[in-house]
């Protein structure tokens, strides 16, 4: 763990700092954290990954400290970029809410309770990982939600030892949100958890 991981909201970064943290190879250069915001009928084969980066940039307001509004949060280890957490309240994931039936199994949740936020995405680049940062990343989650005005915040991670894949830990893992205090609420599939913290 390193004590030194400070958190941001995105709009508080610059787009550089975010371009640099998701990278120009791999799954996080490739989504560009839209998997949850397509627009009905929209697919990544349809929607560049140039205009998948700008829409990122849009919605963080990256650059903009004074704006009132951001998807999410960055964090910084010795002044570099090495993370990101998407957090706002849970209607504005689209593609959540209407395209993924996961999170809802068993539940009689409203999808579109805005007073709800979630952590779609929370991950750490490669060379900085193990050293707290996802930890970090999902505590101030839950402050920020709370900031905002959320009466929730869930997640959606997966459980590393039911046999998750890389591919799908880009929605964190079980442990990291346990240790910011969200607790299980649902379990849909043997890897996928919903957890949540009420405030």
């Amino acid at each position: 763990m390193d004590a030194d991981v400070a958190v941001v909201p995105a709009n508080e970064a610059r787009c550089e700092d975010l371009e640099a943290v998701f990278g120009t190879r791999g799954a996080a250069s490739r989504c560009q954290c839209q998997r949850y915001k397509l627009a009905p009928r929209e697919s990544f084969a349809s929607v560049p990954t140039e205009v998948r980066a700008d829409r990122l940039r849009e919605q963080t307001n990256c650059d903009d400290p004074g704006s009132s509004a951001t998807s999410g949060l960055v964090a910084y280890l010795a002044d570099e970029p090495v993370g990101w957490c998407a957090v706002e309240p849970r209607s504005r994931y689209d593609g959540l809410v209407r395209a993924y039936k996961v999170p809802w199994v068993g539940r009689s949740e409203d999808p579109d309770d805005e007073h709800v936020w979630a952590v779609t995405c929370l991950f750490t680049r490669a060379g900085f990982r193990r050293r707290g940062v996802s930890r970090a990343l999902a505590r101030a989650a839950v402050d920020f939600a709370r900031a905002g005005g959320a009466r929730a915040l869930e997640s959606y991670p997966v459980r590393t030892t039911a046999g998750a894949i890389a591919e799908e830990l880009h929605v964190g893992t079980y442990d990291t949100f346990a240790a910011a205090g969200l607790r299980e609420v649902s379990r849909p599939t043997p890897r996928r958890v919903v957890m949540r913290i009420d405030f």
